[in-house]
């Protein structure tokens, strides 16, 4: 075992959590919710137990909304909810509150943005922007794509958790309003929010537990909502209730709300997107330099900086198998590939520290050189 891995199995728990959702989450967070636990504030009672009716939830998430706005610059005619029912909630919600010419583009680059599409289909006509495809290992380019002029919305997932896809730009779309599946990137990088009609993302891979989903919708997008919508995923409803129609997930809020300090305190989403490229290059660097033992199926213009998928010598399910078991001993968990893909993955969230991203890769040199050799000598 390296001596960069047993440090940090020492500060952390004794293990390194490279999932991809639920991930990672700060453990400053995580401590600091552990000492508030049994009594938020001067409230004498638990986060868990606070009425969402209270001034002290009030504040809890008009100050969660104010630290994001500051983080990610979210100009004034944009309103942030947090919602319920997750990424595939918002998959519905999408359409149900936005779809007004009956007819949508999808952007289809791997699992999730499949899946929301899948999903549009109940509700309007969906556009297949691109080809269809059973193997997502890039995004075409633009010059290719079939977009509608007249359609409602241009739909993409901005980083696709299973494939290790992520886009390096924001679509073109020429007016048509631009819809954005952020889950597993939220936060990471910098974005120009208003190039975009909707921004969404589940807490569960970046920003916090899951439980609660946050929506950033552009104020001309609310009030016409198809009749069919449930108020739960009406925007407009939320919007004005400022997420408090119903009873919220009050916990998870008062957590993505730390985090987004957190972020603030460490050099915000420009510091998050600094680290984001160490990272994601310590572990790319091994791969690429590994004379093929390690493969990434992604183009290189495409590849994810948050969940960087990977087989070994060529799909070898024994070795890959041995890694994983290796691995699980060094106290590194959740490793294995999405079930659909199999293989190896990484995810790299802000809360995955950099000398965790060097412990992952000193123990993947240190299996190819153990293994490669064996291989040639066979």
């Amino acid at each position: 075992m390296s001596g960069s891995t047993a440090s940090i199995m020492t500060d952390q728990n004794k293990v390194i959590n490279f999932g991809a959702g639920p991930a990672k989450l700060p453990h400053e967070v995580i401590k600091n919710v552990q000492k508030e636990l049994l009594a938020y504030g001067n409230t004498q009672i638990s986060i868990l137990e606070l009425s969402h009716r209270s001034n002290d939830f009030n504040n809890v998430i008009n100050n969660a909304q104010a630290t994001l706005r500051d983080i990610l610059n979210v100009p004034e005619n944009y309103r942030i909810l947090f919602m319920q029912g997750g990424g595939t909630g918002i998959f519905a919600a999408v359409p149900l509150n936005i779809l007004k010419t009956g007819t949508a583009d999808y952007l289809v680059t791997g699992s999730w943005s499949a899946k929301a599409a899948k999903e549009a289909v109940k509700y309007g006509k969906v556009n297949m922007v691109l080809p269809k495809t059973t193997k997502y290992t890039e995004i075409p380019d633009p010059s290719t794509w079939n977009l509608d002029p007249n359609a409602s919305y241009v739909y993409y997932c901005d980083n696709e958790t299973v494939h290790g896809i992520e886009f390096d730009f924001i679509p073109e779309t020429n007016g048509v309003p631009l819809v954005a599946d952020m889950s597993s990137n939220f936060l990471s990088k910098p974005v120009d929010v208003s190039k975009f009609a909707v921004i969404f993302a589940g807490a569960q891979k970046n920003i916090g537990p899951a439980g609660v989903t946050l929506v950033i919708v552009r104020d001309d997008l609310l009030g016409h909502p198809m009749d069919i919508c449930p108020t739960v995923l009406n925007f407009t409803v939320m919007a004005n209730d400022n997420s408090l129609h119903n009873t919220p997930p009050v916990f998870q809020i008062y957590f993505v709300g730390l985090v987004f300090e957190w972020i603030k305190r460490n050099g915000g989403v420009e510091g998050m997107q600094n680290l984001a490229k160490k990272k994601s290059s310590k572990v790319y660097d091994i791969i690429d330099n590994s004379g093929d033992f390690y493969t990434c199926p992604i183009k290189r213009d495409a590849r994810s900086k948050m969940n960087v998928p990977f087989r070994i010598n060529n799909g070898d399910e024994q070795l890959e198998k041995e890694f994983l078991s290796g691995a699980a001993a060094r106290g590194m968990l959740q490793l294995k590939g999405h079930r659909s893909v199999g293989g190896i993955r990484g995810s790299l969230y802000n809360a995955v520290t950099e000398k965790e991203a060097e412990a992952l890769a000193d123990y993947m040199k240190w299996f190819c050189n153990e293994h490669a050799n064996n291989l040639e000598n066979k």
